[in-house]
């Protein structure tokens, strides 16, 4: 089981890695797709703007003028006794412009491509006659042919901007709003910054708080010269990256830890179900054990009284007949009193146990209780003292059930204590509570112990010693009556110093 959630929770681990890294690269991508077309954009935006004014411009036309490409057809259709010519021509004409259109120092050579062509058609025309007829159809086309002046411009164009300045190309308002629009197609909707830098230097052309990293930025060549190379890269960083790539799969990571949480939680409430159910197992072994010890002494005891009697020579004598059936008695009554406090702690759990409360005096019910007790600690050559310090001791309580609770703190008291009981009995009026302490010098118990006395069947370890006498029910049902009666009980305790109760229960007018 501890494996399989092992797994679980590595697969799970795994899963939210992967998708962390897949959003990193997608977001990437995206970036570096953004920042090669923003780079190609202001390039474009530069040619499309100083090439639109170059076609506004007057030229200052050179002497030459050269015929780049001639084509001739001329094409006779026997049936109809027509004859087709055409001609296409395409003309490069040499210009220079003046350096005013591109601040900079040098003029710039470009070239006119003018294209032109026509179709003639003749009838009945002989070899040399095409210079006497007149053609049937004439169509004359003639113009600038922009793309192939554009290309030649580009050239030209590149070769000269390229010793401009960088804020003189582009200004920081293009490339962030450039940024801004293009970033938004890809749902990227974070803060950025950007610089361009040239040989590795920025320039002068950068937003506010940018900070080169290199790690973190991202990069693309832009302004190509002539020559297809370029000294200028645009960069873009972004500061909150890592909040957004995990933003946009918060959703199923935290699905994710929920599930595994969910699985966690499950699996240690199992795992505490079974710890329970063998600390139960071993309880109820525990009080089993105990018990055999409790019923064992007993019931050899009335065997033993028994078997005294038959003996005829018993028999006849009374006195010795009344002193075992009086044994028998008392042994029948202990074993009696053991299943009543265990039928008794069942009927307090399933709150069937009917107790009624009347106005008593609590230093009436010590006094009852240490009655129960006394001729068993004078027997053993101990004490029990009282000092009554409270001096409002009228409490709600059911006279019974709470002499008993006395009784078995006291019966504990006696119990363990391996020499002559000494016990101390205090009470103490505390704000609106009476305070009740019973005091021993005994054996004690260990702090693990003291925080586990009042379980039921709970009992300390001694191994199979079982020289003191119980089934851990005493002091469980101590706990169930005064808690019934809005009492609180707790326990002081030291190894081989002896053991204090308190019990604080609320006073009546």
């Amino acid at each position: 089981m501890s494996l399989s959630l092992i797994g679980i929770i590595s697969i799970q681990a795994y899963y939210i890695n992967n998708s962390v890294k897949n959003e990193k690269e997608r977001f990437k991508s995206n970036v570096v797709t953004v920042i090669n077309n923003v780079s190609s954009t202001i390039e474009k935006n530069e040619l499309e703007k100083y090439f639109s004014e170059y076609l506004s411009l007057d030229k200052e036309k050179k002497t030459d003028e050269d015929a780049v490409s001639q084509l001739l057809i001329y094409r006779k259709n026997n049936s109809t006794k027509e004859t087709l010519i055409y001609q296409s021509n395409v003309l490069e004409e040499n210009y220079k412009l003046s350096s005013s259109l591109f601040d900079v120092l040098d003029s710039l050579e470009v070239k006119k491509i003018i294209g032109n062509s026509s179709t003639e058609i003749y009838r009945d025309l002989g070899s040399s006659d095409k210079d006497i007829k007149s053609p049937i159809t004439n169509i004359v086309r003639s113009g600038i042919i922009e793309e192939a002046q554009k290309i030649n411009f580009e050239k030209n164009f590149k070769a000269i901007l390229k010793r401009n300045p960088i804020y003189k190309r582009v200004s920081e308002d293009e490339i962030k709003n450039l940024l801004s629009e293009k970033l938004a197609k890809y749902d990227i909707d974070i803060d950025f910054e950007f610089a361009i830098y040239g040989n590795d230097l920025a320039t002068k052309v950068k937003s506010k708080n940018f900070e080169y990293d290199k790690n973190s930025t991202f990069g693309v060549p832009i302004f190509y010269d002539d020559e297809n190379r370029t000294p200028y890269r645009l960069l873009v960083n972004f500061p909150d990256d890592r909040k957004f790539i995990l933003s946009s799969i918060i959703g199923m990571v935290l699905l994710s830890v929920v599930f595994t949480l969910i699985i966690i939680l499950a699996y240690a409430s199992a795992l505490f179900q079974l710890v329970k159910q063998r600390k139960i197992s071993e309880i109820k072994t525990d009080f089993i054990n105990n018990m055999t010890h409790e019923f064992k002494t007993p019931i050899a005891t009335i065997n033993l009284a028994l078997d005294a009697i038959k003996n005829p020579k018993v028999i006849e004598d009374q006195d010795k007949v009344k002193r075992y059936l009086s044994m028998i008695k008392e042994e029948n009554k202990r074993m009696h009193a053991q299943v009543e406090n265990v039928l008794r702690i069942s009927k307090l759990e399933k709150n069937e146990l009917n107790i009624s409360k009347d106005r008593v005096e609590l230093h009436d019910l010590i006094e009852d209780a240490i009655t129960h007790v006394e001729l068993i600690v004078e027997d053993r050559k101990g004490y029990v003292k009282t000092f009554f310090e409270a001096e409002q001791s009228s409490v709600l309580a059911n006279e019974t059930h709470f002499t008993n609770v006395i009784v078995n703190i006291l019966d504990n008291a006696i119990k363990y204590s391996p020499n002559a009981p000494e016990i101390e009995v205090y009470t103490e009026n505390v704000g609106t509570n009476v305070i009740l302490k019973i005091k021993d010098h005994g054996s004690g118990m260990s702090k693990a112990a003291a925080k586990r006395v009042f379980e039921k069947f709970y009992r300390e370890h001694t191994g199979n010693i079982h020289n003191v006498k119980g089934h851990g029910l005493g002091l469980a049902y101590v706990k169930r009556i005064v808690e019934d009666h809005q009492g609180h009980v707790s326990v002081e305790s030291e190894k081989d110093k002896g053991s204090t109760f308190t019990i604080k229960l609320p006073l009546i007018s």
